[in-house]
């Protein structure tokens, strides 16, 4: 019997990230100061991308990489103007980037990136506060997720808390608090299935947290019950598919969009699809079942899934990367963004608001990263770069500026671009952390921009913070 979207889709999701190397275990990540302890470090984005602290070059090519972005920048510090503060955290912005890494000992085991599959449990995550600060999440070894508050300093503040949860996709913060959107265990029942192998079924949550980091709600956005497991009809949940979801806010209501099973009766037996999902949350924690942008299910195979709130437009923005005619799409309707093709390499990255109208969005075919600026259909303007990636990241940094980055030997490197023209803004420069092909860049009010990564022991994560401009 035919189980679609099984264990051939599992080839198909591993090969769409080709080409990754089995990741150093975290704690073999980063380095610590001569004193022992968690260190600072500041680099400009002259500095040279060596990998410091970053667990071993798996190309070989980063000093080669870091020697020409240090010469550009240096170039470009020549002329540099006088920089100032910005900020609720008055961090400094100047003429071009600086990057500042921060070493957060988080006191507990952190979960490693392991293969850095589209299936794999994601590290942690982090999420800009309205007062410049951050909730750092991260997923423990014990089956529990964490949390904890970092100041303007990029260092923890207060007790850390956590939740129970097998996998951490996203956290998304507020004057209040935040969400966390996490996995959680669940059921399967008995089916039968038509074909396949039997896996786990899980459910993923929304956890509600306040400002001291402790759960005010929690709301399952899959619809698995006593009476409903993953193998009976109509079930929508999380299996062994790709699941990886963001968060989005419109100052209110959260919204999940997130890769989902569908379960479909077939006969004696169930057959389980893959697809996407998004749900929307109120402030209560109830289901906002009327909601204009959310659905069961949208994208067909799915992954890479992306979600912007638009309050010129009042709506959730979204794109999938979809084996549906291999493409970057929006969901629910079906409508191509950008066209593709079915060699195993399309991956769906970010998404932001462009500069005025519209959005842009990251993503690689082949080993190379574009960028598309859309609005309600296909894409209008298609920008080549020069990222030689599989699994771009893309930010705003600021006022009509976004930010893409990419793995460059054991670490990172990065570009501005316009928002609003997609040219590029000043030379390349090098972040020096760890990348992971899932996790992601998060924006902050005054400009700046912060991704976590593996830190310098199994536990610890740094912060690598990319320092507003002017």
């Amino acid at each position: 019997m035919n189980l679609p979207f099984t264990l051939n889709r599992r080839r198909l999701v591993i090969a769409a990230v080709a080409g990754l190397a089995v990741a150093a275990s975290i704690g073999a990540v980063a380095a610590f100061s001569s004193s022992g302890g968690p260190s600072t470090t500041t680099t400009s984005a002259s500095a040279a991308a060596d990998g410091q602290g970053a667990g071993g070059d798996r190309s070989g090519a980063a000093g080669g990489d870091a020697a020409a972005l240090a010469a550009a920048g240096a170039s470009a510090s020549a002329s540099a103007a006088p920089p100032k503060e910005t900020g609720p955290c008055g961090r400094t912005a100047g003429a071009s980037p600086v990057v500042k890494v921060t070493d957060v000992s988080v006191g507990s085991a952190v979960t490693g990136y392991g293969r850095e599959g589209d299936t794999d449990p994601l590290p942690m995550a982090i999420a800009a506060t309205p007062n410049g600060g951050s909730w750092l999440a991260w997923l423990g070894t014990n089956g529990k997720v964490n949390l904890g508050k970092l100041g303007c300093d990029d260092k923890l503040t207060g007790a850390t808390t956590s939740f129970d949860g097998i996998d951490m996709q996203d956290v998304s913060a507020d004057a209040n608090g935040g969400v966390l959107l996490l996995t959680r265990k669940g059921d399967c029942h008995t089916g039968p299935l038509c074909g396949g192998e039997s896996s786990p079924c899980n459910t993923m949550w929304m956890v509600r947290f306040d400002n001291s980091g402790k759960q005010v709600w929690e709301r399952q956005v899959t619809n698995l019950s006593a009476s409903l497991g993953g193998y009976d009809n109509g079930a929508r949940f999380v299996w062994w598919y790709q699941h990886h979801g963001r968060l989005a806010t419109d100052g209110s209501n959260y919204a999940a969009y997130f890769g989902v099973a569908i379960t479909v009766q077939n006969g004696s037996c169930v057959d389980i699809h893959e697809g996407d999902r998004m749900q929307v949350v109120n402030s209560s924690g109830g289901l906002v079942t009327n909601n204009k942008d959310s659905f069961e299910v949208g994208c067909s195979h799915s992954w890479g899934t992306r979600i912007a709130w638009d309050p010129r437009t009042s709506h959730y923005a979204m794109v999938c990367a979809t084996d549906n005619n291999c493409r970057i799409a929006q969901p629910h309707p079906y409508r191509t963004v950008a066209a593709g093709s079915c060699d195993g390499t399309l991956f769906g990255g970010d998404l932001v608001l462009a500069k005025t109208a519209g959005y842009w969005t990251a993503w690689s075919q082949g080993g190379t990263a574009r960028l598309d600026h859309f609005g309600s259909g296909a894409s209008d303007k298609t920008v080549q770069t020069p990222a030689k990636t599989a699994h771009p990241h893309l930010v705003t940094y600021g006022a009509g500026r976004m930010l893409l980055a990419w793995e460059s030997g054991s670490a990172m490197a990065a570009q501005v671009y316009d928002a609003a023209t997609g040219t590029t803004t000043g030379a390349q420069f090098a972040i020096g952390v760890k990348d992971h092909n899932y996790q992601a860049f998060k924006p902050y009010s005054d400009g700046s921009a912060a991704y976590p990564a593996a830190g310098a022991n199994s536990t610890s994560i740094r912060i690598a913070r990319v320092m507003p401009m002017q």
